[in-house]
């Protein structure tokens, strides 16, 4: 491992030569491309530094012991020294291995969220609601953008479905986790008896795909417009806007009538068709490799029920990791850190027991 990152070192102090260079700077292409290796590696050689700087006291210390003839005084010192290097040693090699995982490809993409009401009807649709504003308001807190594609709301205030982008850097490298089922436990307000209902909604996380990584052809969609009719129907548009796009090969469709403009609801329809198809691709290219892990905590399939948020006890509990938390309504209010941190250590832990197996 140490022989590989002092190689990386090595090509790290090369390129923050070549990103000085004014002819590099002039040529965006290369100079943006150069410094986001650099921003890469950066985070890796200051770890990196920092247990070399731990080793060259340890050995010091080492020295010093091994060579005898120090007084009590001073030979406690060095003994101080020794083991505190060790530790630190200990603790900074473990940071690199986590640092040096291969990376996921898609962390520094947008992602689209799907949310679909499940078991429970009308009190499914309420808490689609409750987590469509849980993940926008993180959103915001991050400072990334967030764009309704497609909605379905229900005439009490919920979504039967809804899909919607998010914009901003690492937006997928903390979502990721949310694929899934997210169970509610709470009383409806619809309830007299004050009984406690359990519904589920389903959380769908895709990558959002360009359109240089997936080439559609023409030929393979079938498109058709036709009316939009809103909740209730209200909002009835007398022009065929809406759009309905069908990817023949895998029969996925797609429809949107959010916008009164059929343009832009094609364009938003293809938005969710390409992450839809690009995701497909990328379940059948980890089921290949499915063998090889011990355990994934990441991207998880969306059948599988990962989370439950009771209300009565205040507590979310995420089923993967056993985490259990009772400030529920902070985390409702978009606080997910903790949550997503949590769900990052596992996932890492796993990676690494499944390296050195």
């Amino acid at each position: 491992m140490f022989e590989k990152l002092a190689v990386m070192e090595q090509k790290y102090e090369e390129l923050s030569r070549k990103i000085s260079d004014p002819d590099i700077i002039s040529d965006n292409k290369l100079y943006a491309q150069l410094m986001k290796e650099y921003k890469n590696l950066t985070p890796i050689i200051e770890k990196y530094r920092e247990y070399m700087k731990a080793k060259s006291s340890f050995d010091e210390a080492k020295e010093l012991l091994d060579g005898g003839g120090l007084d009590k005084d001073f030979k406690e010192m060095a003994q101080a020294e020794y083991d505190e290097s060790r530790e630190l040693m200990e603790a900074l090699s473990q940071e690199l291995k986590i640092l040096l995982l291969p990376k996921d490809p898609n962390d520094d993409k947008n992602v689209i969220i799907e949310i679909r009401g499940g078991a429970g009807g009308e009190e499914a649709s309420l808490f689609a609601n409750s987590l469509y504003r849980m993940y926008t308001m993180y959103a915001e807190a991050n400072g990334w953008k967030q764009e309704v594609l497609s909605a379905n709301p229900t005439e009490l205030g919920g979504f039967k479905e809804i899909s919607f982008t998010i914009e901003g850097e690492g937006a997928y490298s903390r979502l990721k986790y949310e694929s899934g089922v997210h169970r509610v436990q709470r009383v409806p307000e619809t309830e007299s008896q004050g009984r406690i209902h359990t519904s589920t909604v389903t959380v769908a996380v895709l990558v959002e795909a360009d359109d240089v990584e997936l080439d559609i052809n023409p030929t393979d969609l079938k498109i058709d417009y036709f009316r939009a009719s809103g909740a209730g129907g209200q909002h009835i548009n007398k022009t065929e806007s809406a759009v309905r796009i069908t990817y023949l090969p895998t029969n996925v469709v797609v429809e949107c009538q959010d916008e009164r403009s059929q343009h832009k609801n094609k364009d938003k329809a293809m938005k969710i068709l390409r992450s839809r198809i690009y995701e497909a691709m990328q379940e059948e290219h980890d089921a290949k490799i499915a063998s090889e892990r011990k355990m994934q905590v990441g991207t998880g399939d969306r059948s599988e029920r990962i989370r439950t948020y009771n209300y009565p006890q205040g507590r979310l509990t995420d089923h993967r990791i056993g985490l259990t938390i009772y400030r529920l309504e902070d985390i409702l209010n978009g606080n997910l850190d903790e949550v997503f941190d949590a769900l990052a250590t596992a996932d890492q832990a796993a990676k690494l027991a499944n390296q050195e197996a």
